[in-house]
């Protein structure tokens, strides 16, 4: 099932184009195009390992469980995708 941003449906890890609508709660710049997100693991919130891959066309990717946004440094981006 796929979760799209409505009114009713604020949060969502949608990427499509309306993935950019709302902020993310956190923002994370990185350099590779495959990430690792467990949450926060020092506050108790952590979640499962998941690892993500950040589309080209977006530049970006949020985590399914807690949102975090991983975005491409483009500038600086480790190998090649």
């Amino acid at each position: 099932m796929t979760q799209h941003v409505t009114p009713e449906n604020p949060l969502s890890t949608e990427q499509g184009p309306e993935s950019s609508r709302l902020p993310a709660p956190e923002e994370f710049v990185v350099t590779t195009w495959r990430v690792a997100c467990d949450g926060d693991d020092a506050a108790g919130l952590g979640h499962p390992r998941v690892w993500l891959a950040i589309s080209p066309a977006s530049g970006f990717v949020d985590c399914g469980y807690c949102d975090k946004r991983f975005v491409i440094d483009r500038d600086h981006v480790a190998g090649d995708h």
